[in-house]
């Protein structure tokens, strides 16, 4: 839905249970012309997103997040002030969910930190 048009994966390391994905954001995309014309913001549910499809990508197949059992946002991410970031996802997958915790951040900003399962 949104990779390759509003984010793209410049890299992607998988260990057993860990991704560390490098992704790029589309500081043009259609989604900041609303929010906010002239300081983009980028949503948080957008940002929950990403994590969902970086999941897709790497198990290859459709997922539903089932529960949300942390969620924080701890600084704006502006995508021509930060144009790309690192998502840590640390996993295990139990009984066909996929159990996670996931947090982005450049440097030393963090930018999320979410907490779910996803089946």
């Amino acid at each position: 839905m949104l990779l390759n048009d509003f984010f793209t994966i410049s890299e992607m390391k998988a260990a057993p249970e860990k991704l560390v994905v490098q992704i790029g954001l589309n500081a043009k995309h259609r989604i900041f012309d609303g929010h906010f014309p002239g300081n983009p913001v980028t949503p948080g549910v957008v940002q929950l997103q990403i994590v969902k499809e970086i999941l897709e990508s790497h198990f290859k197949k459709d997922l539903s997040l089932k529960i949300i059992s942390k969620c924080k946002f701890l600084n704006i991410l502006n995508p021509e002030n930060t144009p790309a970031i690192t998502i840590t996802i640390d996993f295990s997958v139990v009984e066909e969910q996929i159990k996670m915790n996931a947090a982005g951040a450049f440097e030393e900003t963090a930018f999320f930190k979410f907490s779910g399962i996803y089946q």
